[in-house]
């Protein structure tokens, strides 16, 4: 197999190569130049002069000549490009994590191919099998909430493909990472719902898999600890990717004869469905409930009441991650070395938590 996909890649290399040459063989005509010489300065050669670089340069515009990067990448045994692999874009945070990601790869000429699992274990593993055998030079990935085994990722790292986790992270899995500190905004964002005067916060969730549920969890839990409040595992609301079956469990846990008095939604859907919960069975938000969630939503101050955040730093993530990855490509020995990246989220108080 690897012998069968080693000579396609040769055979579309000489077909670009051909078609290159066929360019810069009518630059040659034109200029009254060698092949070679003409190579040489468009790539800038110290073998050539100024002179002659400028009048290349020149008729390469005119002639409107375009080198294939595609045919450059192959030579070198590059693709040029690099894959984000995301569980869903509908998610504000993933867009600006894109958005990060993009201007890095066009700083560095790449071209970025986005791949969505939709939150399915299935999609993810044959997306990652998909990426191998070179079609990308690293992997920008954050795990969809069904995953509970890795050996597809450990397979691709053994590839030798860098790979770069953001945000939703494997636990069992020695790799790089880039995160932010769900644990201590998760602590301050149930603190907040206390200070404000909230005795029973639910915690809503969407997948015990994740990394960002578990720390964020725990960060939940300190904060009832320290304010000596117990904890009630009833109050863990455990969601899923469905926006109608959510709003049936949120409209259950609301019409308790004894209902939360605060919820901390740990993604951003969990909130929203709170809010046409709330509009249905006419609870009135912050007076009978308070709201805090993690969010990147654009229009959080829009929404009435407007929301209490945490907001991670989504755009800086994507510049981070990609950043990193990049090292590792140009690096392959940065391949053994275990970076670890944590920014910090703000807490941005708005009116669905006024005391």
């Amino acid at each position: 197999m690897f012998y069968y996909l080693h000579y396609c890649f040769l055979f579309i290399e000489l077909i670009f190569s051909f078609m290159s040459e066929i360019n810069l063989k009518k630059l040659s005509e034109e200029l009254g130049l060698s092949i070679s010489s003409v190579s040489k300065a468009l790539h800038d050669s110290y073998e050539i002069s100024t002179e002659t670089k400028k009048r290349v340069l020149a008729m390469a515009e005119k002639l409107n000549y375009q080198p294939n990067p595609f045919a450059r990448g192959l030579r070198k045994n590059k693709s040029n490009t690099i894959a984000v692999v995301i569980p869903e874009i509908a998610n504000n945070f993933f867009s600006l994590v894109i958005d990060g990601i993009q201007l890095v790869a066009q700083q560095k000429e790449y071209h970025v191919l986005t791949y969505l699992t939709h939150e399915d274990y299935i999609n993810e593993v044959s997306t990652i099998n998909h990426l191998q055998c070179g079609r990308v030079d690293g992997v920008l990935i954050s795990l969809c909430g069904e995953t509970a085994s890795v050996d597809h990722l450990i397979n691709l790292q053994h590839t030798g493909v860098p790979i770069i986790f953001f945000d939703r992270i494997p636990e069992t899995m020695e790799c790089s990472t880039v995160t932010t500190d769900d644990y201590e905004s998760s602590f301050k964002a149930t603190e907040h719902l206390m200070l404000a005067g909230c005795k029973k916060i639910a915690f809503l969730c969407v997948s015990r898999f994740l990394s960002i549920t578990q720390k964020r969890m725990l960060g939940y839990q300190a904060a009832l600890q320290k304010y000596k409040i117990a904890f009630d595992p009833k109050l863990i609301i455990q969601c899923n990717n469905d926006n109608i079956s959510n709003q049936a469990i949120l409209k259950k846990l609301l019409s308790r004869k004894v209902r939360p008095d605060g919820i901390f939604a740990s993604v951003e859907k969990l909130a929203i469905s709170t809010y046409y919960v709330c509009n249905d069975l006419k609870i009135k938000i912050p007076q009978q409930l308070k709201i805090i969630s993690f969010s990147n939503l654009r229009t959080a101050s829009l929404l009435s009441p407007s929301l209490t955040t945490i907001t991670q730093p989504a755009f800086e993530i994507g510049k981070e991650s990609a950043e990193l990855l990049f090292r590792m490509i140009k690096k392959k020995n940065l391949g053994g070395y275990m970076n670890k990246i944590v920014l910090q989220s703000s807490l941005i108080e708005r009116n669905s938590t006024v005391k």
